[in-house]
């Protein structure tokens, strides 16, 4: 399971630098989603996969009962999360008021925006 998620990080990675490398403003948008979820599934993957209980300690116990998941790698997944999407939110915004005076898609043509 570990080798499939290597490699579907790998293309997600992949992928994202590609569509990044276009020309196209929007292409440069779902670039920039792949590589939010190219980074959390990465994380995701590192932290190993695991079915255990939630890390809860028994009170009056300094360590955990059983075997417990990792919770470190699920906050740093929530947190990258809400970090992509306010990012993701930004470029949109600022990609249309691009669009909006510059009147192209092609990152070439936006270089002239001497009017």
């Amino acid at each position: 399971m570990n080798t499939l998620l290597a490699i579907a990080v790998g293309v997600l990675y992949t992928t994202a630098i590609y569509m990044i490398l276009r020309r196209s403003i929007v292409k440069l948008v779902i670039g920039l989603m792949l590589l939010s979820n190219a980074a959390n599934l990465l994380i995701f993957t590192s932290a190993g996969l695991t079915r255990h209980g939630p890390p809860l300690i028994v009170e009056g116990s300094t360590e955990a009962a059983a075997v417990v998941a990792d919770p470190l790698a699920q906050a740093l997944i929530l947190t990258a999360i809400v970090i992509g999407l306010g990012v993701l939110a930004f470029a949109v915004v600022l990609i249309h008021r691009a669009y909006e005076v510059v009147k192209a898609d092609d990152m070439d043509q936006m270089k002239d925006t001497d009017t």
